[in-house]
């Protein structure tokens, strides 16, 4: 037998053996009843058998012919199914989506993206990681399917889409020497005692960079990773945090808190979702990823001036 099947001879011969009649298999595979003839043909060849044999105006099927004819029959149901064209339905949609992002994002927005994927997609189980800018190229790594991730130009290598853009801000306590002023010097930012987040990704190294431009550093006098223990700390100190204004915007709401623009210019922070490129096409995850882009831009003190829409 040839060694490389001719799918379309193999239709054929499913066609074939249901018609056992030359002209009516012609006219369901759209063929000309000469051109099914080569295929039966060349089938006889490939299988070393008649396959069909005439009994007057019939064709009888061989025994061998029998024996394909129940093998095609579950092989083309698979197949079909295979090429089938099928509407994704999230509530039919098992399995596992991991999503990774900051704490902050944990925080304020993934409830809402949680809240949601279990009302329409209630068989999927929802894994969250804390994201660290060292996992950017780990996604297939690490089974990562979505991350939320903050830089300046899109992630190279990978796909991704871009949710919203702002500035750094000064956030500090409501009590805070600096919080009732119209404006702040840059003198006085370096004054005071700084907070970093080192959890989630960088969220104030563009100002660090721009301070070095100057020749000048700040004082970092507490490290945390999550931005709920650097709200609870600076609505008990004179500390200052330097922090997206998206986030500076929210965290004001919720806490004591007030913020300034910085007496620094520094580049603007670009927010991501990426993903590794082999689920561009996949279903789910199309509707996973759009589903969490509306939330992260929708959910109340996640969205900044520049943010999308």
């Amino acid at each position: 037998m040839h060694q490389n099947i001719n799918l379309n001879l193999l239709r054929s011969l499913k066609v074939l053996l249901e018609e056992c009649h030359v002209s009516h298999a012609a006219h369901r595979l759209n063929l000309t009843q000469s051109a099914v003839s080569r295929h039966l043909s060349v089938l006889r060849e490939m299988f070393a058998d008649p396959l069909l044999v005439r009994d007057g105006n019939l064709l009888i099927p061989t025994p061998k012919a029998l024996l394909l004819q129940q093998k095609l029959e579950g092989w083309f149901i698979e197949l079909d199914d295979l090429m089938s064209d099928e509407v994704f339905d999230p509530k039919l949609w098992q399995g596992e989506f991991v999503f990774s992002s900051s704490d902050y994002v944990a925080q304020y927005i993934l409830p809402e993206i949680t809240k949601t994927l279990m009302q329409e997609a209630p068989q999927v189980t929802l894994t969250y990681r804390l994201w660290q800018p060292s996992l950017l190229h780990q996604l297939h790594d690490e089974g990562i399917q979505l991350a939320s991730s903050m830089s300046l130009e899109a992630p190279a290598g990978l796909s991704s889409v871009q949710i919203g853009e702002d500035h750094s801000v000064c956030l500090m306590g409501a009590h805070h020497p600096l919080a009732s002023a119209e404006s702040i010097s840059l003198d006085q930012v370096l004054h005071y005692p700084h907070i970093k987040i080192v959890g989630g990704g960088d969220k104030d190294g563009l100002f660090d960079v721009a301070l070095k431009a100057k020749g000048k550093q700040r004082r970092i006098a507490l490290n945390v990773p999550f931005f709920f223990a650097a709200a609870q700390a600076l609505c008990d100190s004179q500390l200052l945090l330097v922090t997206p204004e998206h986030i500076a915007k929210n965290l004001s709401e919720r806490y004591d808190l007030t913020y300034h623009q910085l007496p620094l210019k520094t580049p603007k922070h670009k927010y991501w979702l990426t993903w590794h490129s082999k689920y561009d096409l996949d279903p789910a995850h199309l509707w996973a990823r759009s589903v969490i882009e509306e939330i992260m831009t929708r959910v109340k003190g996640s969205v900044a001036y520049d943010f999308k829409s």
